[in-house]
């Protein structure tokens, strides 16, 4: 008899098994596929990977900006790929090595009921089951993958070769990814998006900024746009990427009255789920779709289980949104359109990379932060990023807001120079307040 079986091993479950086992719980881990899930095999690692081979491709043309002369650098798309393999397998094997004294089961996991499980020919009892099986790309109901023309984000990393022409349907955080991917090795890019700006949600002024340097760099961008009316045989490739949805269908949880809303399994503050023994983390509850909420939920769930008693809410106030482009954009917290609307009194502050020293050093200048605070606590309450590094950036800013720092302390914060980072003081030392 296990405490907990966890059902998915992806960046939710991982977690929770190995905070259950640090809290003392005998664990069960279940995965049909690989340990780690979209996260590692892929979505955020094989894609990071990619993109850091086209940044490191990117650099090299212009290096002759540096004074560096070299001759015209060439892309070998294989060894690419093979790299992006790697170290995927590399973070597999640390995320195997580190599961030891955890029940690690391979397959398909089928509820019986809420304290036995049916994986293959084996029955798992339990007294407590983690549902964390994560999330898979969202079809159109006119437009079906067919793994050759039509892709998802999953088949799209394992290309062979360099699509001459993409058509993007989806502008938002995975379709501008893979737009700046592949303009940066010279395919020609197209981005088709319903809503009336690309990055939904995002800061607006964020989002026009990188709308125009996507313009710069030869990448078409139709906004307000129904993919339905584009002609899918001027492009080679077509990768459809709309969203994601929670993966919960052959689980038959509503066979024992775990409530679920459009696919999602519904919990509460706690992550449990109607049924007092049965939890829920990660994608699957259709919440925040990040692989480090996912963890973090994933932790609380396994503290909560230990220690019914203090109990611990899955809060979701300051979580950091990456979005790795060229320029790279983060953000936390309020953007300036939702701190204006809540019709809080709130001072905007904005730092133009265009006067960072080291900014310019980078060649990196594109871009601005932009911190809203409330006028009278000082308090911060988000911040948006577009520029150099905003994605290690924003870490810091996420840290003053969870531990409720004011701006006056970002202020008189003594940051490094020449650097990045200082430009977060830098921004608050300005005269530009709305």
């Amino acid at each position: 008899m296990y405490d907990l079986a966890v059902i998915g091993a992806g960046w939710a479950g991982f977690n929770a098994a190995l905070r259950a086992r640090q809290l003392g719980l005998k664990v069960a881990l279940i995965e049909k596929d690989r340990v780690g899930g979209t996260c590692l095999n892929r979505g955020c690692i094989p894609t990071k990977a990619l993109i850091q081979s086209a940044k490191i491709y990117s650099l090299s043309k212009k290096s002759a900006n540096f004074g560096i002369e070299a001759a015209a650098p060439q892309i070998n798309f294989l060894k690419i790929q093979e790299r992006k393999e790697k170290i995927v397998q590399q973070l597999h094997s640390g995320m195997q090595f580190r599961l030891k004294g955890i029940g690690l089961v391979s397959g398909q996991a089928r509820i019986f009921s809420p304290q036995v499980l049916k994986v293959g020919s084996e029955i798992v009892n339990t007294k407590f089951i983690l549902v964390a099986t994560g999330s898979r790309p969202i079809e159109l109901g006119e437009l079906k993958f067919d793994g050759k023309k039509i892709i998802s984000s999953d088949e799209i990393l394992n290309l062979k070769e360099i699509p001459r022409s993409l058509l993007i349907i989806g502008g938002g955080v995975i379709g501008c990814e893979f737009a700046s991917l592949f303009c940066a090795f010279g395919s020609s890019v197209s981005i088709v998006e319903l809503m009336p700006q690309i990055l939904p949600g995002i800061d607006k002024e964020i989002a026009r900024k990188l709308e125009n340097i996507f313009k710069k760099k030869g990448i078409k961008v139709s906004t307000g746009t129904d993919a339905k009316h584009v002609d899918l045989k001027d492009y080679d490739l077509v990768l459809l990427c709309i969203g994601r949805q929670p993966e919960t269908k052959d689980l038959d949880l509503e066979k024992f009255g775990v409530k679920l809303e459009k696919g999602k399994i519904l919990v509460d503050e706690y992550l449990k789920t109607s049924i007092s023994n049965i939890y829920a983390a990660g994608d699957c509850t259709g919440k925040i779709m990040l692989a480090h909420f996912a963890a973090y939920q994933g932790r609380v769930a396994a503290e909560n289980i230990a220690h019914p008693d203090k109990p611990k809410k899955a809060e979701s106030a300051n979580i950091p949104n990456c979005i790795f482009t060229d320029p790279e954009i983060a953000s936390v917290g309020l953007s300036q359109e939702e701190g204006l609307s809540q019709g809080q009194d709130v001072r905007i502050d904005k730092f133009d990379f265009l006067s960072s020293g080291m900014a310019r050093i980078l060649d990196e200048t594109e871009g601005f932060i932009k911190i809203i605070s409330d006028k009278r606590t000082e308090q911060i309450l988000g911040a948006s990023i577009i520029g150099p590094r905003a994605t290690e950036l924003i870490g810091i800013l996420t840290l003053g807001m969870q531990s409720r720092l004011k701006i006056s302390q970002i202020r008189d914060t003594i940051f490094a120079h020449p650097t990045l980072s200082e430009s977060i003081s830098e921004a608050v030392k300005t005269d530009y307040a709305i």
